[in-house]
């Protein structure tokens, strides 16, 4: 064993020197070895992320390709019809001319096509008038003595307010529309037939023609009774709210949370001319507006499921009795000479979110597909929005032949039209339960917080009417809206002196608006209404108008 030396100990402190010395060249290089590994580590991230978003960007133009590049490799069209379209109701009429527009071969398959006498699809939204005059179909408002829209007056306890569409940034001709519902129908099936590629034929479609899961086209019944076939690349069902295919092409959840009793009142003026009329009366809103130049349709909403019948005389009764008292004195004697004239008609109110089962071959639109409560008068402005989109859609595509593929590509319609949609069905939802009497007194001072913040003005009156007129159909501008008006409910009772009482009831408040918006945002798809550019089917359209 060696043990140290006095004569060891230079030796020591010369390799101490030496360590010292060494010790930052170390240091360095074990720092250099650390940053060495860091980077390799952050490059392959970044290489991952890259080679992500590659592939993600490969998939989702693979449709776009196959449907674009790639179209002129798709088998041509071999039969004499490009699309089938189920009904000429407003969505059919309106497609059928549309597509034929663009050079696509239409038939037109419509059960009745008399001019049909509805009580509803009367009010076309400022928002729908342009959707309207983007397709061309403009004109089609004349000549029915259609009647210009230019806002609404709500009543409430003997006192009114005006709201006036927010037009300013428009030209003078741009406004809501009112009028006959049949006339304006019969006004774009008459556009329709006249275009030499589309074929209007009365017919009733009985099923859809599948095989192998792909819609091939339709079994229908002609005028004569013969049952006949007719086939396309392209079904699209717009057979309305008493659609009997939609079950095919989507999960239908059918709520009918009212009925609307119908009446028109003859020669007499409006307390506010070219304006409608909301009345928010017990148990339910009443509405008035002009449908030509001599008529005013008055709808009553009855909620439930039964009304009164009309042939033993409880109609006519419960409408002088309960309704009468509570219009405004200017249309009381025209409101009862219309009930004594006994020309009264009903029709229930349904409400449909749209879930759509996407089937090759064949699309839903119109009311067959979503329906939301008509107090606002959204049902057109969608409608006609979802042409719209559609139209871009399929714009770049020559052929539909290949079903499969079409109907992914389709996919992203489902999403593209939310933002729109989710809108009105959700401003529609909202408000009818906001404007019906209830005996809560939660849902009391939220009606009455809504009228008096509509009766504000500003903002408080624009941002809401700029929604429900479909020209800024956004749907956190609809959120912040409502929920503004809980706040300023809350913030009325407690003022000046808050109790424990009010601070409660304030509390229920809020709780009763939160039951009354998020079931309905929870219907609509809170992603696909929020942020549909997270959902992947967003990614497989070329760009498109959203607005």
């Amino acid at each position: 064993m060696l043990y140290p030396t006095a004569n060891a100990k230079p030796d020591l402190q010369i390799l101490h020197h030496f360590m010292e010395l060494e010790s930052p060249t170390v240091t360095h290089q074990n720092y250099h070895l650390l940053f060495s590994a860091l980077a390799l580590l952050l490059g392959f991230n970044l290489l991952y992320i890259l080679r992500s978003n590659v592939k993600k960007r490969r998939k989702s133009k693979e449709i776009e390709r196959k449907l674009g590049n790639d179209r002129l490799k798709l088998p041509e069209t071999g039969g004499s019809t490009d699309v089938i379209i189920v009904g000429a109701g407003v969505a059919g009429a309106a497609l059928a001319c549309t597509l034929a527009k663009d050079g696509r071969r239409v038939h037109v398959i419509e059960r009745d096509l008399t001019e049909p006498h509805r009580i509803v699809g009367e009010l076309l939204q400022p928002g729908g008038y342009l959707k309207l005059i983007e397709l061309g179909l403009e004109d089609c408002v004349d000549g029915i003595e259609a009647q210009q829209v230019f806002g609404y007056a709500i009543y409430m306890d003997g006192r009114n307010t005006k709201l006036s569409y927010p037009l300013e940034k428009f030209e003078s001709d741009v406004s809501g529309r009112s009028f006959h519902n049949g006339r304006f129908i019969q006004r774009m099936r008459e556009k329709a037939a006249s275009l030499s590629n589309v074929k209007l034929e009365q017919g009733t479609v009985t099923s859809l023609l599948e095989k192998d899961g792909t819609v091939q086209g339709v079994y229908y019944k002609t005028k004569d009774g013969q049952t006949m076939t007719a086939c396309a690349p392209l079904t699209i069902v717009c057979d309305g709210c008493f659609s009997n295919l939609r079950r095919v092409l989507c999960k239908p959840k059918v709520e009918v949370p009212s009925s609307f009793v119908g009446l028109v009142l003859e020669n007499t003026d409006l307390p506010y001319a070219n304006h409608g009329h909301v009345i928010l009366a017990d148990p339910s809103p009443i509405l008035f507006y002009p449908i030509s130049n001599t008529e005013v349709r008055c709808l009553v909403d009855v909620p439930g499921q039964k009304v009164p019948s009309i042939a033993n005389g409880e109609m006519a009764n419960y409408l002088k009795t309960v309704v009468a008292p509570q219009i405004p004195h200017e249309l009381y004697d025209a409101f009862v000479a219309a009930v004594d004239k006994g020309n009264i008609k009903t029709m229930p109110n349904r409400s449909m979110p749209a879930d759509p089962q996407p089937t090759p071959g064949a699309l839903l639109m119109g009311d067959a597909f979503n329906m939301r409560h008509p107090l606002t008068g959204g049902g057109m402005t969608v409608a006609l929005s979802d042409i719209v989109l559609l139209r871009d859609l399929l714009r770049p595509l020559h052929n539909l032949n290949d079903a499969t593929t079409l109907c992914k590509y389709l996919e992203c319609f489902y999403t593209l039209r939310k933002p729109v949609s989710s809108t009105i069905n959700t401003l529609a939802g909202a408000l009818y339960k906001v404007f019906c009497a209830s005996p809560d007194p939660a849902r009391q001072e939220m009606r009455s917080a809504c009228f008096d913040y509509l009766s504000l003005g500003g903002m408080c009156s624009e941002g809401p009417i700029s929604l429900l007129s479909g020209l800024n159909p956004r749907p956190l501008v609809l959120f912040l809206h409502f929920f503004a008006v809980a706040i300023y409910g809350v913030g009325r009772l407690l003022i000046p002196f808050p109790s424990p009482k009010r601070l409660w009831l304030g509390a229920r408040l809020i709780s009763s608006a939160s039951g009354i918006i998020f079931p309905i945002i929870k219907s609509e798809g809170v992603r696909q209404m929020f942020f549909p550019a997270t959902v992947p089917a967003y990614y497989k359209a070329p760009e498109v108008s959203l607005r």
